[in-house]
């Protein structure tokens, strides 16, 4: 049974005369080693306060989230703490071993969790693995390699972590620690803690409960883990400003676990978090690529449309979606609600499409793809005066992620402008000029019947895979690919999953669902030959009109195409002899 060691402290209160008579009643409900830090101020003494003003504000409720009485570990985890207490008995250590943070959360929720990070009162992760080590090769078995993963402070690794493998499952050890902070820093100076203080040095109480391997129980440091987890809000330990001040990442980690779990932000960390100056140190204090890191998270994880919303609520969306000075044209108002609403309406196209199955990568960059679609003809110039798509700057520069990423959802924005005409043409609602004009490709010498094959096949060959994601997306601005203030209200989902139905149906027909994988049937040494060329533009002029022969015609053959390839090559040098 899950229980929360709390000793009397009767006795102690009472012989304190720096406790006022008014407070002896709320203290003697707390345990001993919460007064004992009483008298070692100011931090502990602004945990108190804390606690006691937000919940005095807030009392209990009937819990709304389903919280195990209980860990129930399962058989390898049982394995591996038998192992670590076996060698805490073997050397007659007297060492304190907690499972510290989410899979002590996870756990208590009833959900899997693989991530074990051990902290230990009174000695480093490395010390304790190297005791490991010497205690398998007294019982006779393989020793472990120990990984040390050393304290890097701008990755949010502020103590030397040693890892190693346990019963092939990977498990962290690093000491217990409070934290020291200086101004205009986020980076703490660190020492060896209490297990009280590593408590409050975490960013949410649900984040901070320990499970002690030793006793087999979960300790409540902050009094406040397991009320909040069962409540389902997120609460920082100490007051929340001081909190985000002391390390603004906190606020996005706060906005992340709130999304993940659907969990309400408590009000004093909404307020504390929409501050000018908790606003202002997010902008000066974290690194982008830690922004980075954790929105990259947020979109990747099972709840991205709550934590987006959280950031918009929190008047943090041009904060954390930082753009360059110079845009053109400027963002016009109320433009992070609707990048929220396209997203929001991304995400449940995504869900309610049978016909659409995407993997996580795919997923991923559509819900980015829908976020920034309003941002999509915004540029900005670079130093050498060149334009820039701004969403190219948001994924570089904003949220430092990968290149890749940038250019994905910038050919996903550039391929919804040439879905909608052909969208048109397949609804009946424009010919298929239309789409050559629109699409900036006029058509010769084709059937006028394999026009619109033609015209797909060459959209799909350039987006490739993503050719789903844009599709989805052209769904949205369909028909005009206008978007405003008030599109958000206007969306038909039921009429954007009609036309994704209906326009995919056709590129199945038409056999074009992979048909960037298709080879030309002829290359480009043979064009050259055929042709007699010599290497240059008009090679691959060439090669593309190969590519629309194969499209025209998909059952022709490489014989045929080169016939074709011969007579177009004539007919195109009797013209130029015109000339």
């Amino acid at each position: 049974m899950m229980r929360v060691v709390a000793p009397s402290a009767h006795r102690f209160v009472l012989s304190c005369p720096k406790f006022p008579l008014s407070l002896h009643n709320h203290l003697l409900q707390l345990p001993l080693y919460r007064i004992r830090t009483l008298l070692n101020p100011p931090k502990t003494l602004r945990c108190l306060l804390h606690r006691r003003a937000t919940m005095a504000t807030e009392p209990p409720l009937p819990g709304t989230v389903q919280v195990n009485d209980k860990i129930l570990l399962t058989e390898k985890e049982t394995l591996i703490f038998k192992r670590l207490k076996d060698v805490l008995h073997h050397f007659n250590l007297n060492t304190q071993l907690r499972v510290a943070g989410g899979w002590v959360r996870d756990k208590l929720l009833g959900k899997d969790c693989y991530d074990i990070d051990v902290a230990i009162d009174n000695m480093l992760g490395r010390e304790f693995c190297e005791k490991i080590n010497e205690y398998l090769i007294k019982t006779g078995e393989d020793v472990q390699g120990i990984g040390v993963i050393q304290c890097n402070p701008d990755q949010s690794k502020h103590l030397e972590t040693a890892r190693m493998r346990l019963l092939d499952l990977w498990v962290d050890f690093v000491n217990l620690r409070a934290e020291d902070y200086c101004e205009n820093s986020r980076i703490p100076t660190m020492r060896f803690g209490t297990p009280e203080e590593d408590a409050y040095r975490r960013d949410l109480t649900i984040n901070s409960l320990f499970y002690n391997i030793n006793t087999d129980t979960v300790e409540d440091f902050t009094g406040r883990g397991i009320t909040d987890l069962k409540l389902g809000k997120i609460v920082t330990p100490l007051p929340p400003k001081e909190t985000f001040l002391d390390d603004p990442l906190r606020v996005l980690r706060a906005i992340r676990f709130g999304g993940r779990f659907c969990f309400v932000l408590d009000e004093g960390l909404k307020e504390a978090a929409a501050s000018d100056e908790v606003r202002d140190a997010i902008k000066e204090k974290i690194s982008r690529e830690r922004i980075g890191h954790e929105v990259d998270l947020m979109v990747g994880g099972n709840q991205p449309i709550k934590a987006v919303t959280y950031i918009c609520d929190l008047q943090l969306f041009w904060i954390v979606f930082n753009l360059p000075s110079n845009v053109e044209p400027s963002p016009p108002e109320a433009c992070d609600r609707l990048c929220l609403a396209l997203m929001d309406s991304t995400s449940k196209l995504i869900q309610s499409l049978e016909a659409l199955t995407l993997n996580d990568e795919q997923r991923r960059l559509c819900l980015y793809a829908a976020l920034f679609l309003p941002l999509r003809s915004m540029v900005y110039r670079d130093n050498k005066k060149k334009k820039i798509p701004v969403v190219d700057f948001i994924f570089r520069n904003s949220l430092k992620l990968k290149a890749k990423d940038a250019e994905t959802v910038i050919s996903v924005h550039r391929a919804t402008e040439k879905f909608i005409p052909l969208v048109s043409c397949i609804t009946s609602e424009k010919d298929v000029q239309h789409a050559e004009a629109h699409c900036g490709k006029i058509l010769t010498d084709v059937p006028e019947t394999s026009k619109l094959r033609i015209l797909l096949g060459l959209l799909l060959r350039e987006i490739k895979e993503f050719w789903p994601v844009a599709l989805l997306v052209s769904t949205l601005l369909y028909p005009n690919g206008v978007l405003c203030e008030s599109s958000a209200e206007d969306l038909k989902l039921e009429k954007s999953e009609e036309l994704f139905k209906l326009v995919k149906d056709v590129i199945v027909k038409l056999d074009l669902e992979n048909i960037w994988e298709a080879k030309p049937l002829v290359n480009g040494k043979d064009i050259m030959s055929i042709l007699n060329l010599k290497a240059g533009p008009n090679v691959k002029e060439w090669q593309q009109k190969v590519i629309e022969w194969q499209l025209a015609y998909p059952t022709g053959t490489a014989d045929e195409c080169q016939e074709w390839l011969r007579e177009a090559g004539a007919k195109r040098a009797r013209m130029d002899d015109n000339v």
